[in-house]
């Protein structure tokens, strides 16, 4: 049987080498410091987990939802306007089953054969494949030391300017921690509208931002909700990943698009996961807050440890990643990566498998307490990489 050539745009999943060694490091009894995949360590608040088990407690709820909640959506748009300073109206929200489905399902709904998307590298995989399965070509614009890991749209040159539907932005950044600057968002906007283009911004990690810094919205900017939309997510803010729990959220006639496509596949989130969304976003925050604090104690773990053995300033100025470049001369990431877990036992990411800008990097996850990063760093020290 001939499968799809659409499977052909896709390389091999980034982790499988990685983990496939892993465990036979395991069973050799090696000692292992997995800081490869962003699956936060800490615990589900109570409240959330109260109401969707009080939720999966009532037979009415294991039906179809058909739709997102009224309650649910209007929790939305109290917690934008109190958390982000955003006003917006219900038919600007809508859900989806985490950032990643829905960055997915987005390009097939806007984009047709060979149209030209603007994507950073480097960047999550989800950006590009989203792109590709809309049939779209990626233009990637670099993030770069030199403009400090962040969009540099004075870089993009004027002819694909004028050909790209969207430009997915996202800040702050996965994989290269960097945090947008006072302006930047202005410039994007005024870029925007300038070449009439479609801001698709990722917000996953507005709540782990560090150093006194304020994580914000790009919709908090004027003249974005005319030029943007917005995915945000409470995976990693209140330890929900596995319930996949994200909204889509911005210009009306890019969520009905949205919502029309998704319609022809689902029956909507199921309700007791909606509830919880609920109780999450009507909720306290200060364990929020709290655990800010501890994955900025992770960064500095991180981050002072790696530098007191040699390696350069890495970049962690917000998300639960730290991005750093690899020591000495070397410049295969994934190489690097393999002989890094041999060694040491210690497993990060390569930076390659995040586009061509990665390579010569790694990425690190804060998902070790601060005593486990500094054994995973003396662990790097004494192998002697």
């Amino acid at each position: 049987m001939k499968f799809s050539k659409r499977l052909d745009l896709f390389g091999d999943e980034i982790f499988s080498d990685l983990n496939n060694r892993r465990m036979e490091l395991e069973k050799q009894g090696a000692k292992i410091y997995n800081m490869s995949i962003g699956t936060p360590d800490f615990h589900t608040p109570d409240h959330i987990k109260k109401a969707m088990a009080d939720a999966i407690a009532d037979d009415e709820n294991w039906k179809y939802s058909l739709r997102d909640l009224p309650e649910l959506l209007q929790a939305v748009c109290d917690y934008y306007s109190k958390r982000f300073d955003v006003e917006l109206t219900p038919d600007m929200v809508m859900t989806v089953y985490g950032s990643q489905e829905g960055m997915g399902h987005l390009g097939m709904a806007l984009c047709d054969e060979g149209d030209t998307v603007l994507l950073p590298d480097p960047c999550y995989p989800v950006f590009a494949a989203g792109s590709l399965m809309g049939g779209a070509v990626p233009y990637y614009y670099p993030l770069t030391a030199e403009h400090d890991f962040l969009p540099y749209v004075k870089g993009i040159p004027e002819e694909v300017a004028k050909k790209a539907k969207y430009m997915v932005v996202s800040l702050p950044s996965n994989p290269v921690g960097s945090i947008a600057t006072p302006g930047l968002y202005e410039e994007i906007v005024a870029f925007a509208k300038k070449y009439d283009i479609l801001i698709i911004h990722d917000n996953a990690y507005s709540d782990i931002i560090f150093d006194g810094n304020y994580g914000g919205s790009f919709l908090a900017t004027p003249g974005a909700k005319e030029v943007g939309v917005e995915f945000f997510s409470l995976s990693k803010s209140f330890n929900v990943t596995g319930a996949r729990i994200s909204f889509l959220v911005g210009r009306p006639d890019v969520i009905a698009a949205l919502r029309k496509l998704r319609s022809q596949i689902d029956f909507g989130m199921f309700l007791p996961i909606q509830k919880a969304a609920i109780a999450a976003l009507t909720g306290p925050l200060e364990s929020v807050k709290e655990q800010c604090k501890m994955y900025e104690e992770r960064r500095d773990a991180l981050c002072n440890g790696l530098r007191s053995i040699g390696w350069e300033l890495p970049n962690g100025k917000g998300t639960m990643f730290v991005w750093a470049k690899i020591p000495g001369k070397r410049t295969d990431s994934m190489a690097f990566c393999m002989e890094l877990m041999e060694k040491s036992g210690v497993i990060v990411t390569p930076g390659a498998s995040f586009g061509p800008h990665g390579e010569g990097y790694v990425r690190f996850a804060l998902v070790l307490p601060p005593d486990k990063i500094r054994e995973a760093v003396e662990a790097i020290r004494c192998s002697g990489i």
